[in-house]
């Protein structure tokens, strides 16, 4: 299938190889990995790409697996089993949760999701993943860094997910099952028709799992659907629908006491009041590529996302539908420009507008006596929010002699937010509508690569990206008043790297050093009940301090065998580090006082970033033989992560080791079968899922501290 994704003048570079014919864009190529690392070279960027080996090292169904093990600088938590994931990219989390501190538990920020071309973050700049259904994702992109002169408002970076595809010239079905300690059963039945002009893939599925802690039961039902039609050589038209029902039980964030006794049976609050994720969405997109000669080629999206869910907590309970549409277009050239010279780039925009209605709830005891959880009670806030995002966007490479190129790009983005707080109370003078307009928000990309002997590479680069404040952020209810001082926050980098396949390709590296400083970062100020004309006590958003995050990543891949002869086809050690030296910079954030009557200030300045480990490492290595065995072991380190910005409160490190062994063989001519086992934290560690930051005395969402075992078979029929 054919979406919108980082391209990095692949295309252009294509088509310059040929001059006589127009560009075939539905011929389909299947690349090696040694093919995809000798490409990356050209790629001045910090740009990982996974795929189905790397995904389905453990069960295939939680994304945060593949994300921890396999990319460095990137880390990924999640709230349940399949729900509340979030990104930390190279020290950048998510907002702020006012009171709190400097960081909030509850939504992704500053970076941009897309599945299948469809932007998964919504027009208001938050990430919600709960929906997705990582099992039937074939491959992931994630790119480091601000990406605005590419995707708008990516402060963080990029990740693209893709679905799988159908596979050319075969008609088929199959039916996969697996089953899991703690009453996990997946149950995925698909069809694919891969024919001449038009290829479809179906896939429906059922998930369950019991938890393996009081009340964190899971359940996803989904059907997506992912098609090509070839009208000529010059165009393909690529359709892709999905719809999903995810139910995820909370029990809420064990104390710091709780966990280091083990006492996981976590909040009574959280339980009381019956806490979950339930979202049921409908995402679907078309998008449209033409060739309309050898220079000039362009893709064009057009999409729309419908979500109903309601969330409970401790807190209480939010109903929110959110209803995103929009379109991406974007054009790609190809000029020769001298001997042994040529300009490549792309220019395009991407539009995107959201309404949403939230209505808030508080929960009381429920009358009926034979029920033990708490019912829904009074509302207590109702809110319609209106956001429209715009980015425009062109990059341009000029490839020079000697394999050396140019990069050169600029981004322009925008945002507006329009809320009414239709709640009533009596005798409000407050306004009922709060609007606020970000613009002007520009973002340069300059770098340089340069390749020695088709072996190697050495780029350096500077990029600038913005996020834009969200709808709970820029107006201050107390007052009724616009909090008009706002600024979008400012993220800027410096990157050099190296890249190579050395040893006639069999040894890949990579290694990046970066420096990012994260300005005018988001922080609350307190507003005390003295003065007595202050009649309530509150607190607002507003810009102060930054982040100076370093670090460096290092890459290696290792492919002892890559053979169709002996007794193993494919043997493949790998290796990953990180080390982050992230540290705040002139920030701090007010809170009020136990009387409300005078505020007390807490600086952060100096203090490592909190919820970012400053070492972590993986080793491992995948196997596959000529039988059909095959098989996978990781073993993960991860440092000690300190989850107050005071530097306080710090985990404790922890390392995890994970294997699986499969079979997969051909059983006649129209038959395959893939028989697997695997088992998580075999060495029955004590570690955790996501640490909440600045929120105690709550802290802790643990994994399973003892071995986890699971296994499946996938079997499928090729007519």
């Amino acid at each position: 299938m054919i979406f919108l994704l980082p391209t990095y003048g692949t295309w252009a570079q294509n088509s310059l190889k040929d001059t006589t014919n127009v560009f075939s864009l539905h011929e389909v190529e299947v690349k090696s990995t040694r093919e995809q690392n000798a490409e990356s070279l050209s790629q001045p960027v910090s740009l990982a790409k996974l795929g189905s080996t790397e995904l389905k090292r453990s069960t295939g169904l939680l994304l945060d697996d593949a994300i921890n093990t396999s990319i460095p600088g990137v880390y990924m938590e999640r709230r349940t089993f399949s729900a509340g994931q979030q990104f930390n990219i190279r020290g950048y989390g998510n907002g702020i949760r006012g009171t709190n501190g400097v960081n909030s538990n509850f939504d992704g920020q500053g970076y941009k999701v897309y599945l299948n071309g469809i932007p998964i973050t919504d027009a208001e700049g938050i990430t919600l993943m709960d929906d997705i259904d990582f099992g039937s994702v074939g491959s992931v992109e994630v790119a480091k860094g601000p990406m605005g002169t590419e995707y708008g408002l990516a402060i963080a970076g990029m990740v693209g997910l893709k679905t799988r595809r159908a596979e050319p010239g075969q008609v088929s079905v199959g039916q996969d099952l697996m089953f899991g300690d703690d009453g996990l059963k997946r149950f995925t039945t698909h069809f694919q028709m891969g024919g001449e002009h038009s290829t479809i893939m179906v896939n429906y599925g059922h998930q369950d799992y019991d938890g393996f802690m009081v009340h964190t039961a899971s359940q996803k039902e989904f059907v997506n659907v992912a098609a090509e039609f070839f009208p000529g050589t010059r165009q393909v038209v690529s359709i892709y629908a999905g719809y999903s029902n995810s139910y995820d039980q909370r029990n809420g964030e064990l104390t710091v006491g709780q966990y280091d006794t083990l006492d996981y049976t976590g909040n009574p609050a959280y339980i009381k009041n019956d806490a979950h994720s339930n979202v049921i969405s409908f995402r679907a997109g078309v998008n449209h590529q033409y060739s309309f000669n050898r220079n000039l080629s362009n893709s064009t999206t057009v999409f729309g996302t419908g979500i109903s869910s309601n969330v409970s907590s401790a807190g209480g309970w939010t109903d929110k539908s959110p209803v995103n549409y929009g379109a991406r277009s974007v054009f790609e050239f190809a000029y020769p420009v001298g001997d042994n010279m040529h300009l490549t780039g792309k220019a395009g925009g991407e539009f995107q507008q959201q309404y949403a209605q939230i209505i808030g709830y508080g929960m009381v005891t429920n009358p009926d006596t034979n029920q033990f959880y708490n019912t829904i009670g009074a509302m207590r806030s109702n809110q319609a929010t209106r956001t429209q995002t715009g980015s425009l966007f062109t990059e341009w490479v000029l490839h020079l002699k000697g394999d050396f190129s140019v990069t050169a790009g600029i981004g322009w983005s925008s945002m507006s937010i329009r809320l009414d707080d239709r709640f009533y109370v009596a005798g409000n003078t407050h306004p009922t509508r709060y609007e606020a307009r970000y613009t002007d928000m520009v973002s340069p990309h300059l770098a340089v690569n340069k390749i020695f002997n088709e072996k190697m590479s050495v780029y350096a680069s500077y990029a600038k990206g913005y996020r834009a404040p969200v709808s709970s952020y820029f107006f201050i209810p107390v007052t009724g008043e616009v909090n008009t001082g706002l600024r979008p926050e400012i993220g800027t980098q410096v990157e050099v790297g190296t890249k190579g396949n050395l040893m006639e390709g069999q040894l890949h590296f990579e290694l990046a050093l970066f420096a990012a400083i994260f300005d005018d970062k988001m922080t609350t100020v307190a507003v005390p009940l003295n003065p007595p004309d202050v009649g309530t006590a509150y607190s607002y958003i507003v810009n102060r301090g930054s982040h100076d995050d370093k670090g460096l990543e290092l890459i290696l891949a290792y492919e002892i065998i890559n053979t169709t002869d002996g007794l193993f086809t494919s043997v493949r050690p790998f290796a990953n580090f990180c080390y982050s030296d992230f540290t705040y910079s002139d920030y701090a954030y007010q809170t009020l006082s136990s009387d409300k009557m005078s505020t007390v200030e807490v600086d952060y300045s100096g203090n490592d970033v909190a919820g970012v480990p400053p070492v972590t490492a993986n080793v491992g290595i995948d196997f596959l033989s000529r039988p059909g065995f095959y098989g996978h072991a990781s073993y993960s380190f991860r440092d000690a992560i300190p989850f107050t910005s005071d530097g306080v409160h710090v985990t404790a490190p922890f390392s995890v080791l994970n294997a699986k062994l499969g079979f997969r063989k051909a059983l006649g001519e129209h038959i395959e079968a893939d028989l697997f086992v695997g088992a998580n934290n075999i060495s029955g560690t004590q570690y955790f899922n996501m640490v909440f930051l600045n929120q105690l005395p709550d802290a802790y969402l643990p994994a399973p501290y003892d071995i986890n075992f699971y296994g499946g078979l996938n079997l499928r029929y090729i007519f």
